[in-house]
């Protein structure tokens, strides 16, 4: 749950977002040791007035200044080559949910399950309970088992919706008429809040995503009670 004032990403939730922690932060180290070279040279150029007749012509600075920027273009592509194609990745799922993004809520099926879906809408500031967050809170969660791998498609059925939660490094977009899918693995239990990330008309910011994860055995009592009450 991010938090005010925090600087960076919220903590990981699932191995492809402890990727993509580590790759922001090498990204990142890069970024500032080139920063610190370069207010390096400016501060050095504006501040002396000394000069090296064999550094104002020297090919092999040249050679130095053109092959470095394609060796560090080199170190930030391979990572995040490899994180794109593990974020593809989806390798035998033990549940499959369908996510339907409306105007403004969201609706989830269980197609593992014969007759188990629900919708899940925003809780209004005036209902929240004592430690619940506002804007954030749903009247139903998505549960999911830890340590499993979860797909999830994802489709709309009026305009464009995207389903994004960032503790789990997912985001898909929602489109009318097409079905995307996603996978993640929650590898540890908690609740994870996202919203959508597409500008979906007047109420966007009220359609809230929950996702709560639980040990294998408290999801298969909390499906029992569902398919009971439907």
């Amino acid at each position: 749950m991010a938090h005010p004032s925090q600087l960076g990403f919220q903590d990981a939730a699932s191995p492809v977002m402890e990727e993509l922690l580590h790759f922001h932060d090498h990204a990142l180290m890069i970024v500032f040791l080139i920063s610190t070279l370069v207010l390096y040279i400016i501060v050095a150029m504006v501040s002396t007035k000394l000069t090296n007749k064999y550094i104002l012509d020297s090919q092999e600075i040249e050679i130095i200044w053109t092959i470095l920027p394609a060796v560090i273009l080199i170190l930030i592509a391979l990572p995040s080559l490899r994180i794109l194609y593990l974020m593809d990745e989806i390798n035998d799922p033990h549940l499959t949910i369908k996510a339907m993004g409306h105007q403004w809520y969201w609706s989830y099926e269980y197609t593992d399950y014969e007759d188990l879906g629900f919708d899940s809408y925003m809780i209004p500031t005036q209902d929240l309970a004592p430690g619940q967050f506002r804007l954030l809170e749903a009247d139903h969660r998505m549960v999911i088992p830890v340590e499993s791998p979860i797909r999830v498609l994802i489709s709309a059925e009026d305009v464009l919706h995207s389903w994004a939660v960032p503790a789990l490094g997912v985001k898909m977009d929602a489109v009318p008429g097409r079905l995307n899918q996603t996978a993640f693995i929650a590898s540890r239990p908690g609740v994870f809040y996202g919203q959508c990330s597409e500008i979906c008309g007047a109420n966007h910011s009220f359609m809230p995503i929950v996702v709560e994860a639980v040990p294998l055995e408290h999801f298969e009592n909390w499906s029992s009670l569902m398919l009971e009450d439907a």
